[in-house]
């Protein structure tokens, strides 16, 4: 029981601003209380990898790829720090950890690296230490020890490799949103919001353009059997408990009370 894990992955709406951070933290040491190792993966502060793409374009319209990956790293490594300092403040030990630290090796293809072996002995010997770990999502290092980016969405798959190479119970992914929706709910109000899924369904509905987690991650929690749990970090949606992914979860649906509708899915 000592060494049950669970993986948190916080997206880029979850630390938009300083506040946040506080939020979030709180959030933290709640879950800790029921894990007593806890792995937090982080992407970049809010539009921060757009507001990076954006800056290498004003110096070079077409910067060279190594260089991009060089900048675009920076995001998440912001996050890490800034949320162990927050967790500090609480008086929770928490140290943080760049892709490379972390021991996530990719291929050597920049922009769209493929993780290819993950080496955590870093994260464990603080896992041990009874420390909280947070790692920067979306970025890795190559054999040739260049730093390396995974692409859009690249977080949510770091967050599932290193829940297969820590044994974690299971990851949760935070988001501004209930939970796993047929559709965006930001753009479709009346999309169903399904309380569990099948890794199967729910790699149909990415494959289908809903953005809610990335095709690579559900396939990789599906070839080692990792369950998954999309809910809110949003105090308003954390009362619909959010979707479970797993092989064995029947599918079901329900429609969220601000949809105005009363139909239940099942």
């Amino acid at each position: 029981m000592q060494n049950r894990t669970c993986i948190l992955k916080f997206g880029g709406a979850s630390l938009s601003t300083p506040e946040q951070f506080d939020v979030i933290s709180e959030l933290i040491l709640k879950k800790a209380q029921e894990y007593p190792r806890i792995c937090i993966v982080v992407s970049a502060m809010g539009k921060t990898t757009d507001e990076l793409i954006q800056l290498a374009k004003k110096v070079n319209p077409n910067p060279p790829q190594r260089e991009l990956d060089m900048l675009l790293s920076v995001g998440e490594r912001m996050s890490m720090s800034l949320l162990a300092m927050s967790l500090a403040k609480r008086g929770k030990e928490a140290i943080s950890f760049t892709g490379s630290q972390s021991g996530i090796i990719t291929c050597s293809r920049h922009a769209e690296a493929k993780i290819i072996d993950v080496t955590p002995s870093r994260l464990l010997n603080s896992l041990e230490q009874e420390k909280i770990v947070i790692v920067a999502g979306f970025q890795g290092v190559s054999r040739n020890r260049e730093i390396t980016t995974l692409g859009r969405g690249g977080s949510d798959t770091t967050a599932v490799a290193l829940g297969c190479a820590l044994g974690a119970e299971k990851v949760e992914f935070y988001k501004d949103v209930p939970g796993f929706c047929s559709e965006d709910p930001k753009i479709n109000p009346q999309a169903n919001l399904f309380s569990h899924l099948t890794y199967d369904d729910a790699i149909d509905i990415v494959s289908k353009g809903a953005k809610i987690l990335h095709k690579r991650c559900l396939e990789l929690a599906k070839a080692n059997n990792i369950p998954l749990h999309v809910l809110s970090f949003k105090e308003e949606f954390m009362q619909f408990g959010g979707t479970c992914i797993q092989d064995s979860a029947p599918k079901s649906a329900i429609t969220h009370p601000i949809y105005e509708q009363e139909q239940v899915y099942a």
